[in-house]
């Protein structure tokens, strides 16, 4: 009996130490994410220190969220360094006041501004949320110039076959990445009864994936058309639309298409909703420098080796106003928020965000964690304001080089 006691203490102080040993060989993202791991698997409503820890590490644990890998290539796009930016403002309080975790600025290509914050730093992936929206928008442009897409005019259900006898029979490509359908759905963030909120918990019917099953489950309010709201289920129909015309996983085509041609240095991951097709209206986790990197090559035109990806006109399309969203001097594209200067940039609730301006040649890339919630009005005006802030630092300096 003795000896079974000190077997079994002997077994206990093994595995006691296999669990420590295990737990310090775990990345700091991962043990940071174990250790405010919430039981409400609803993001939405999780605390900033929660947030802090996830939004970094989601990739990290599978039994919180699949993902699929989005590979890099061998060469890194060089983003060689410029001289600092005079900013006439307190950098480090516009970053706590946004809870940054990072900053970027580049202008002309060169690397003007690059600032970390909570705890977070170069070498990490930070989630992007609705920055995805503006990826997936401009895969579908490389999907068309590829041939696997017709035309924007195409019928949604020309591509997703189970959509047909829904609200979407007579929806066009065009009208999804423009957010003009018409059918009904809600975007309130704070409602846990909301469609944004419910629809990655819905169970999907057997065999049909996750998203097209709650999707073609919704009602027509208006007319196709007549109508801009903003619809992050759509965005994810579009990246199943994507995957269904090129027979390929989004994260597999926007690796052949930008992430590795393109040049960004680290791989990324996109999440995956629970029947394995990427969440492509959220969730590619990347190195803040790539997403400047994208960035830079939507500036660019969307070359690669001196060729576009996507048809020609394309960009000028998807980053100008083609519905208005009922603000002065803001409209939407293809997928992209537009300002009335020719200014344009993808947005992600909690701060994550790629402006670009084209006349000065700039690009901004911020990452953050917004203590005000999914839609903060004082931090997107804070935002706002920095991004004129840099746009006068550029002109004062004789505007673009």
């Amino acid at each position: 009996m003795k000896k079974l006691k000190k077997i079994s203490l002997l077994t206990l102080a093994m595995l006691a130490f296999a669990a420590t040993a295990g737990w310090f060989s775990l990345d700091k993202e991962t043990r940071g994410l174990l250790t405010t791991l919430p039981t409400n698997r609803d993001l939405l409503f999780w605390s900033p220190p929660q947030r802090d820890a996830a939004f970094r590490a989601l990739d990290r644990i599978p039994l919180l969220a699949k993902s699929r890998v989005v590979a890099a290539g061998g060469t890194p796009s060089p983003l060689p360094p410029g001289p600092p930016l005079k900013l006439p403002l307190d950098i480090d309080a516009y970053m706590a006041g946004q809870r940054s975790a990072a900053l970027i600025v580049l202008h002309a290509g060169k690397l003007r501004l690059e600032r970390y914050g909570l705890g977070f730093d170069g070498s990490g992936r930070w989630t992007s949320f609705s920055v995805a929206k503006s990826i997936t928008s401009t895969l579908v442009g490389a999907a068309i110039r590829d041939g696997h897409i017709k035309s924007m005019d195409d019928k949604v259900t020309d591509y997703i076959p189970q959509m047909k006898g829904s609200a979407y029979d007579e929806v066009t490509i065009r009208q999804l990445l423009t957010m003009n359908s018409g059918v009904k759905w809600n975007e309130d963030y704070a409602d846990p009864n909301s469609d944004v909120a419910r629809f990655n918990n819905h169970k999907p019917e057997e065999g049909v994936d996750a998203l097209v099953s709650y999707m073609r489950r919704l009602p027509r309010d208006v007319p196709a058309g007549t109508r801009w709201l903003y619809s992050t289920g759509e965005t994810n129909l579009v990246g199943i639309l994507v995957s269904q015309a090129t027979r390929k996983p989004l994260a597999t085509y926007l690796s052949e298409k930008i992430w590795a041609p393109a040049g960004m240095e680290q791989q990324a991951t996109w999440l995956l909703n629970k029947t394995g097709n990427e969440i492509s209206g959220c969730c590619v986790q990347a190195a803040t420098r790539d997403f400047a990197r994208f960035g830079q090559f939507i500036l660019g035109g969307a070359m690669v080796n001196g060729q576009a990806i996507v048809p020609q006109g394309w960009m000028a399309e998807a980053t100008t106003s083609r519905t208005g969203i009922g603000q002065p001097a803001r409209g939407y594209g293809y997928l992209w928020w537009t300002y009335a200067d020719g200014t344009y940039a993808a947005r992600g609730i909690f701060g994550q965000g790629i402006f670009i301006d084209p006349t000065r040649k700039i690009v901004i890339a911020s990452n953050a964690n917004w203590a005000g919630g999914a839609r903060d009005p004082a931090a997107s005006a804070e935002r706002e304001a920095f991004y004129r802030a840099v746009q006068k630092a550029v002109d004062d300096e004789g505007g673009a080089k």
